[in-house]
């Protein structure tokens, strides 16, 4: 299992959200490019930033991110306001290694499996849901499809990774979803990144424990930031749950 820290940017500073909704922002002191390096120098071998102001439609952190990509030597993916081919290349010249698709898989789905068939393993897809609801443009609106069909679809394009984000966990350190993920992980032959919900190393170690290995990264931002998870005890944590899960 692979801990990937997160950094979400808004005004090109460190923030988190509850349940993504922008009212209901929390902001934490200090640089990104040194929480960044803080991160990486802790153990994290990837890092995901999301820009916020991209995906609200408000601006972009463009800036920020390349700040970021340039501070550390661990991949950055990136997503948040990533609508078409030219906003991804963007990111990838800010040097980001990973671009998050998200909103233009439902917007643009021509666009987008051109994207995959063109970047290969360096498309991830992003499914951000409520139960079996899927939701775009920053969580605000629903998609006109359900959560189970879009991932099978997805994996027919293509795409060798799926972040999913249970929207209603996200932010609030209530654990991941781990019934939910291991049933998005037996739709397809995709690897999963889990997101949303983790509060203590004890998360972790149950999402480990309760999916499939095909479930093998999992996203962690508020834990870090106030202090309830600590990342190196967390890589040693599910290192060790690792050699207990279920094959």
């Amino acid at each position: 299992m692979t801990v990937v820290p997160a950094i979400d940017l808004r005004g090109g500073r460190c923030v988190r959200l509850l349940y993504g909704d922008p009212a209901r922002e929390t902001r934490y002191d200090g640089d990104p490019v040194e929480r960044a390096r803080e991160f990486a120098a802790a153990g994290a071998k990837r890092l995901h930033v999301v820009d916020l102001d991209g995906a609200f439609g408000t601006g972009e952190n463009l800036a920020a991110l390349g700040a970021i990509c340039r501070g550390v030597d661990v991949p950055v993916q990136t997503g948040g306001g990533i609508r078409s081919g030219a906003d991804a290349r963007a990111r990838f010249a800010a040097g980001a290694s990973f671009v998050v698709l998200g909103t233009m898989l439902v917007e643009t789905p021509r666009e987008a499996r051109s994207l995959v068939e063109e970047l290969g393993s360096r498309a991830i897809a992003g499914v951000d849901a409520r139960g079996s609801e899927v939701a775009i443009r920053g969580w605000r609106q629903p998609a006109p499809l359900g959560r189970d069909a879009f991932v099978r679809e997805l994996a027919s394009w293509g795409f060798e990774r799926l972040i999913y984000t249970e929207i209603a966990r996200d932010g609030a350190g209530t654990g991941y979803d781990v019934a939910a993920l291991a049933h998005v992980a037996g739709l397809a032959p995709l690897r999963i990144t889990a997101s949303g919900g983790a509060k203590t190393v004890a998360d972790l170690e149950a999402l480990t424990l309760g999916t499939p290995a095909s479930v093998d990264a999992a996203i962690v931002g508020r834990a870090l930031y106030e202090g309830t998870l600590d990342l190196a005890a967390a890589l040693s944590a599910v290192s060790s749950a690792s050699r207990s899960r279920p094959s």
